[in-house]
């Protein structure tokens, strides 16, 4: 097996993002132009409605790149901590 398909992970990116990276992110992943992920969310949106849903719980579970821990991790260890005291 390749040894850099090996060390690639699904971040969202820090340097080719709009909003939040995950469009960026998921063309670095895949090692594709950044603006067909893009298009095809806006397709998506336009046509099934879904396209705005799937980028928010991708911008919730997809961790930026050079982090440990993903927003949603981040907000539920928040949470905890505050029940714990």
């Amino acid at each position: 097996m390749n040894n850099d398909m090996e060390n690639r992970s699904l971040a969202r990116s820090t340097d080719n993002r709009m909003l939040a990276g995950v469009c960026g992110g998921i063309a670095e992943y895949a090692r594709i132009d950044a603006t067909l992920v893009r298009l095809a969310f806006v397709v998506f949106t336009l046509f099934a409605l879904t396209g705005v849903l799937v980028y928010v719980i991708a911008w919730l579970i997809i961790p930026e790149r050079g982090s440990d821990s993903a927003l949603v991790q981040d907000i539920l260890n928040n949470v905890q901590n505050r029940n714990d005291r």
